[in-house]
């Protein structure tokens, strides 16, 4: 089976969580796969105690209530420990950069602990099976793998299906690579700024992609209605959305007294 080329390691995850607003909710179970650069593995899984009820709806999917979560710890106890573990690491998962990677980088923001993950690459496994051939991962894992699959909707199961589906697609696919950097860019078409997606990067400049300024330059924007900039920080939107449209107003700001001095 044919095997990821690393140059340094890469952290396959899944979260379980209190739902789908990667705003407004939090995680219930997360399980983290590392592959190291000389094949070994490690491995984190956690349940966490979310501080918010868990819905019905939601532990019928997954199957976590809040019983099973009540002396299990915080995210904000294990954050810092957590950062650590995954410093220095490229990143990856099935649905990974719409869900994951947005709901992980909240909660740490949650707590204080300012995430950066756009120095690292990202494989999302979804988007290399979506546009090879379409399906959900379970469907993935029985289509390239041969197998069914069992406790789907287990953060730790699901994780360990993705990793086994992406290396069947790289024996299937050998034309998509499989170094992290061109799987990266073969499963990241859009350009993002925030993990929302609230803006987009368009000829080299952030634009908004949503609203009423959707298609236009941030930076024109903010300088015709400053008041949408104080609009957005007060709005229910995640908080790296806010940390990010707050980058680029300082940087606007320190490009207008550059061009005074």
């Amino acid at each position: 089976m044919s095997k990821l080329t690393l140059k340094r390691p890469i952290i396959f995850f899944d979260l379980e969580t209190t739902g789908t607003d990667n705003a407004k909710d939090r995680i219930v179970e997360l399980a983290l796969v590392k592959l190291l650069p000389d094949g070994k593995r490690d491995q984190y899984t956690k349940r966490l105690n979310p501080g918010i009820p868990i819905p019905p709806e939601v532990t019928l999917i997954h199957g976590i209530s809040d019983a099973d979560v009540k002396d299990a710890p915080t995210f904000k106890q294990i954050a810092h420990q957590l950062y650590d573990w995954m410093r220095g690491c490229d990143l990856g998962g099935y649905n990974s950069s719409k869900f994951d990677i947005p709901v992980l980088a909240e909660e740490f923001l949650r707590v204080g602990i300012n995430v950066d993950f756009t120095e690292r690459n990202m494989i999302d496994v979804q988007q290399i099976f979506f546009k090879m051939e379409a399906r959900t991962l379970s469907a993935a894992y029985e289509f390239y793998c041969k197998k069914e699959m069992v406790n789907a909707h287990s953060a730790e199961a699901d994780i360990l299906a993705t990793i086994e589906v992406l290396e069947a697609q790289l024996d299937r696919y050998p034309d998509i690579g499989k170094d992290v950097t061109t799987l990266h860019k073969f499963t990241h078409t859009d350009e993002y700024v925030d993990y929302a997606r609230r803006m987009i990067m368009k000829d080299g400049h952030p634009v908004f992609n949503f609203g009423k300024y959707k298609g236009r330059k941030v930076e024109d924007v903010f300088t015709s209605e400053p008041q949408y900039y104080d609009w957005m920080m007060q709005a229910d939107f995640s908080l790296h959305t806010k940390q990010k449209i707050s980058e680029i107003l300082n940087n606007m700001k320190l490009k207008k007294l550059g061009s005074k001095v």
